[in-house]
Parts: structure tokens; sequence; C-alpha cells
């Protein structure tokens, strides 16, 4: 078995992440669960600096492109996946027992990183990027 690269973090890094249910199962089953997630999204932004430069939330992933102004993509990762897998914990019957749903976000994280600014598409800010309700 091979070990993962490390990840590279430094002040000012732009990051594509991609996490997906493992065997693509779902990870948002209802429109709470979305708004739910962005709420984490939201609570990172403000804990930890992070800048949403855009999100794609899927049945079974979610897409960001985020800037660490701070270098601390690993918390603020930690942060959002293990708030909403406590989250999703909490709904489930209890047969399921344990970090089932932190290791079902994070055992399939990818992560990219582009060092200084962003692909030039990726320039929408979030707050022109809205879940909206209802969809």
């Amino acid at each position: 078995m091979v070990a993962r690269p490390l990840r590279i973090e430094y002040p000012g890094a732009f990051y594509h992440v991609t996490t997906r249910g493992n065997e693509k199962k779902d990870i948002f089953r209802s429109n709470r669960d979305r708004e739910k997630f962005l709420s984490y999204l939201e609570a990172a932004t403000e804990r930890y600096g992070a800048v949403i430069h855009a999100y794609c939330l899927m049945s079974n992933h979610y897409l960001l492109m985020l800037e660490t102004p701070q270098g601390n993509l690993s918390q603020i990762m930690k942060h959002i996946n293990g708030s909403y897998a406590a989250y999703r914990k909490k709904r489930k019957p209890k047969k399921y027992i344990g970090n089932l749903y932190l290791i079902l976000l994070n055992r399939n994280m990818q992560v990219s990183y582009r060092k200084q600014s962003p692909l030039p598409f990726w320039e929408v800010r979030s707050s022109s990027v809205k879940y909206r309700k209802g969809t």
C-alpha cells in the first residue's frame, strides 16, 4: 500500500477540492442536507478565513474552488467534512455506528492546487453563487 502524497499548504493557495461518497453513494439526500452543508461552508469562512470562490453540490459528491489566506486547508476540510458527518450520523438509524459518514466523505477526497491565481473561469465570488432552495 502506498501512502497518499502530502498536501501542499501555504498562505494564499487556491484549491480545487472534490469529495465523493464511497461507492458513489449519495451524501446529500434532501435540500435540508444541502442547506446544512452550506451552513458548514459558511462557518468555515468565518472560523478559518477560507474564501469559497465557487461550489457545486451533487447528490453523491461536491466540488469547491477555495482559497486559504492562512494556509490551513486541512483544518478547513476537517471542519466541513467532520461537521457534516456528525450531522448525517444523527439523521441515520442506530444500525450505523462510528464514523461511517466521516469515512464516506474523507476516503475519496482529492485536492489539486494552483499557486497564486485561480483559473479564469473560477473568477466568480461566493456571494454571487447561491444555492436555490427548492431545486
